[in-house]
């Protein structure tokens, strides 16, 4: 099993780059948010892989960082979501705003990845919401999926709150960091009008 890769950065193309690690060129697929981390051909590079192993074909998958690899392999788990799917995914959202939109429950966020529709999306969604807490990438991130004991993730006002700045034109991903934050700020007393309220103020900012 190979897990890490580090050599020259050989060649790239749009979802692929070959990296030579002592004369020995290893083709991997990988996300555009993990090519252009490579940056240019000549760069010594070091990129954290996922191998996989079929009958007929062996595979290698690159990744920047370990939680866009442990996106992957959580993506992957979902009906429907293959390797070029995951990597379309994790090619428009880093791991902290995918995190997010779970939480958020934004099926609108995952579909700007070539190949989710809204269906899919809905299921990915669905089979992840309770699984994602493990992979937080930020304090914010882990406040959103997991909650405290005083300040659950979702209560009633927050989502009362997102839903209003929903309404009044923002994404629905934003209007949930914004509200999360302002919860945070507000303690778990707020309601939905200082929920509102504070969630524009961090909107604005």
């Amino acid at each position: 099993m190979i897990a890490k890769l580090s050599g020259l950065l050989d060649s790239t193309g749009l979802d692929w780059a070959i990296i030579d690690v002592n004369g020995v060129g290893y083709l991997i697929s990988a996300s555009t948010r993990t090519l252009r981390r490579l940056g240019s051909t000549g760069n010594t590079v070091s990129v954290h892989t996922e191998m996989w192993v079929s009958e007929d074909k062996m595979a290698l998958y690159g990744f920047a960082d370990i939680s866009e690899r442990d996106w992957f392999r959580l993506l992957t788990t979902v009906q429907g979501v293959g390797a070029r799917v995951a990597l379309n995914i994790l090619s428009v959202l880093a791991p902290d705003r995918l995190t997010s939109a779970i939480a958020a429950q934004d099926k609108t966020t995952l579909c700007e990845a070539d190949g989710v529709g809204p269906k899919l999306a809905a299921r990915i969604l669905n089979e992840l919401k309770d699984k994602v807490a493990t992979l937080a990438t930020s304090p914010v991130a882990a406040t959103q999926v997991q909650g405290t004991a005083a300040q659950p993730a979702v209560s009633t006002a927050v989502g009362d709150a997102v839903s209003a700045l929903v309404n009044l034109g923002y994404k629905r991903i934003e209007a949930f960091t914004a509200v999360n934050k302002a919860a945070q700020s507000l303690g778990a007393e707020a309601d939905v009008s200082a929920l509102i309220r504070a969630g524009l103020k961090e909107l604005s900012q």
